[in-house]
């Protein structure tokens, strides 16, 4: 069995073994990464072979960990990356580049329309009724979008909202409120099967789902990391966060708005941005928190997103491609059912 794990923003990890008697045989690690002093390889090797083959990825990084001799450098990898690599060739998880991508761009359509087709993409790819798919947003309004479980009254404030123009909807997947001006942002989402992902945790798997954007951020400049659990950052402050629904039938939604320009007065305007969570953030004023792209790369946001696209493609082997009508009847029928009800913006009071 193989299995491989590029660590985003690190080095990739490759593993290959047997599987005898219910435990783990033959295991052999290799990869691109930097391991001192030398003989530690063998360390590992001996570390992971025996094991049970229902060990999960915590525990596997734990025999690594403790088989390691004292002042061991793992350089571009980490114990947990090995049992991430270790859980996906157990499962025989496939890569990005076993599947046929497909990169959508198409033209503006209003921020429920925009939530549907989420839904309705995430459900067709977990289908097989649609290729794996990045769709690169557009929309003609702007909108306070709120997490699936967060309380409507706690995160927005409906006078300051309207005052500046802001309609607000709620999404299917978790995480915070995101203030999406028109031309102010840039919002892409990633429809997958689940098996891209087998074998990870899911603070694992949203670091491994953005780190192509990483790399277009850095080839334009921007010095951009992760931080666990979903937001993109750089040294300048926070860039933007992630959020993920995972459905039944095997279809993965991972959605992220990175911030090109913004008014950091009009944010604390419209959302209610608690002390508490400003606190964690190491930070006092919310108008800080984020450091839009705009000032960091001066580049135009179309720009931008033709360097997102033009990444993706490089990285995988994408093509255009499109949202057909069948796709766009079943959001706009979606919209009128679930997205512009009351009852479901007002899920959470």
């Amino acid at each position: 069995m193989h299995g491989e794990y590029k660590v985003p923003g690190g080095k990739l990890v490759v593993v290959d073994l047997e599987v005898r008697d219910g435990r783990i045989a033959d295991f052999h690690l290799a990869g691109d990464f930097f391991l001192e002093p030398d003989d530690a390889l063998a360390d590992i090797d001996a570390a992971v072979t025996g094991l049970p083959v229902e060990s999960d990825g915590g525990q596997i990084a734990a025999a690594v960990r403790g088989a390691l001799p004292a002042g061991a450098q793992l350089l571009g990898f980490t114990p947990e990356a090995v049992g991430t690599a270790v859980r996906r060739a157990l499962v025989t998880a496939p890569g990005w580049k076993d599947f046929s991508w497909e990169v959508v761009h198409d033209a503006p359509v209003s921020p429920r329309m925009n939530l549907a087709l989420d839904e309705v993409l995430t459900a067709r790819v977990g289908d097989g009724r649609r290729n794996p798919t990045l769709r690169l947003w557009e929309w003609d309004e702007s909108a306070v979008v709120i997490g699936s479980f967060q309380s409507l009254r706690n995160e927005v404030d409906p006078e300051g909202a309207a005052r500046h123009g802001f309609d607000v909807v709620r999404r299917i997947s978790g995480g915070g409120a995101m203030m999406m001006g028109a031309n102010s942002i840039v919002t892409y989402s990633l429809y997958v099967p689940a098996s891209l992902v087998a074998g990870m945790t899911f603070a694992d798997s949203y670091a491994f789902l953005d780190d192509w954007v990483l790399q277009a951020l850095r080839s334009v400049g921007v010095e951009a990391t992760y931080q666990p659990l979903n937001d993109i950052a750089s040294p300048q402050g926070k860039i933007g966060g992630a959020a993920q629904k995972r459905l039944a039938n095997g279809g993965v939604l991972h959605h992220a708005t990175l911030s090109y320009d913004m008014d950091g007065q009009v944010m604390t305007e419209v959302l209610r941005i608690g002390r508490e969570k400003l606190s964690d953030k190491g930070t006092v004023s919310a108008a800080k928190r984020v450091d839009p792209l705009k000032s960091q790369t001066g580049m135009p946001r179309a720009a931008i997103i033709d360097t997102f696209i033009q990444t993706f493609s490089n990285l995988y082997g994408a093509v255009p491609g499109h949202i057909t009508d069948d796709e766009y009847a079943e959001a706009e029928a979606l919209v009128e059912s679930k997205f512009s009800t009351d009852a479901w913006l007002r899920r959470v009071p």
